[in-house]
C-alpha cells in the first residue's frame, strides 16, 4: 500500500518530498520526530500504534491524511473534520482531491487541532483502532460503479490486478486486495480457503473430500467448485 501510495503521489504531486516512511505506529511516531514532516499519511490500522494514536502524539504539528478501508464511519466523522482521508486502495482522482484540499491548508496555515476528530473517530471505531467491519463494496459493473452490499458476496477471488467478486446472479471487479479485504471482512462470516479465495460461510453447500489431499466447496444454487489449499483443511476439520 505504501509502494502505491508513493507512485500515486510522484502523479498527482510530482514536487512534494517523501522524507520518511514506516511500517508501523512506532517508527511512524520516532520519524516523525526525527524528521518534522509537514505531512502525515497514517493508516488507520498499524501494528505498534493505530494511526489515531500516533495522531494523538502528532497533535497539530502536521496536517494528517487518515488511509482506511472503512467508509462506513470515515466518510461521517471526516466530512466536517479539519483532516482528510483516503480509501483503501488509494485511487489517483480520490488523491488528487487529497492533495488540493492540502494545499489550501497549508496556504491557510499552521494544522488545526484534532483533539475532538479523535474522540469522534475512536467513540466510532474503539481505542484500539478496530473498526466496524466492511459492510459495503464499490464494484464496477460495466460501465456501471454500483454499491454491493457484503452480505450478498458468495466469493471473492484474486483475478490479476483486480478481485473479482461473485454474487447470486452477477459478477463485479475491485480493485482492493484480498489481504485488505481480509483486514475488513467479518472473519465469523468470511473464510479464506485459498490464498485467491474468500468464501462466504452462509454461502457454502457442501464441503467435498475428492482425495487426501483434496478439498472442493460447492456453493448453494452455483455450479462452482472451489479449491481449499491445504493450510485451509483445519477450518473444515469435524469436531
Amino acid at each position: 500500500m505504501r509502494q502505491r501510495l508513493r507512485d500515486t503521489l510522484a502523479e498527482v504531486w510530482p514536487e512534494l518530498a517523501i522524507i520518511a516512511e514506516a511500517q508501523d505506529g512506532l517508527a511512524a511516531v520516532a520519524e516523525f520526530e526525527e524528521h518534522q514532516p509537514d505531512i502525515a499519511f497514517l493508516d488507520v490500522r498499524m501494528p505498534g500504534m493505530t494511526g489515531l494514536e500516533v495522531a494523538a502524539e502528532i497533535g497539530d504539528r502536521a496536517h494528517l491524511v487518515f488511509i482506511t478501508a472503512y467508509d462506513e464511519y470515515a466518510v461521517s466523522a471526516f466530512e466536517n473534520g479539519a483532516v482528510d482521508y483516503l480509501m483503501k486502495p488509494v485511487e489517483a482522482d480520490r488523491l488528487a482531491l487529497c492533495v488540493s484540499r492540502l494545499r489550501k491548508r497549508m496556504e491557510a496555515g499552521a494544522p488545526a487541532d484534532v483533539t475532538q476528530l479523535l474522540s469522534a473517530l475512536k467513540r466510532g471505531i474503539g481505542e484500539s483502532g478496530e473498526p466496524q467491519r466492511m459492510r459495503w463494496i464499490k464494484a464496477s459493473l460495466g460501465n456501471q460503479i454500483r454499491m454491493l452490499s457484503v452480505s450478498d458476496v458468495l466469493y471473492f477471488q484474486a483475478d490479476t490486478k483486480y478481485t473479482r467478486v461473485v454474487l447470486a446472479e452477477s459478477d463485479a471487479l475491485i480493485r482492493t486486495t484480498l489481504k485488505e479485504l481480509t483486514d475488513g471482512l467479518d472473519p465469523v462470516q468470511f473464510w479464506q480457503i485459498h490464498r485467491s479465495t474468500i468464501v462466504n460461510v452462509g454461502a457454502i453447500q457442501a464441503v467435498t473430500r475428492e482425495g487426501p489431499e483434496k478439498l472442493t466447496v460447492q456453493l448453494k444454487g452455483r455450479n462452482d467448485k472451489l479449491p481449499v489449499s491445504r493450510q485451509f483443511f483445519h477450518l473444515f476439520k469435524q469436531q
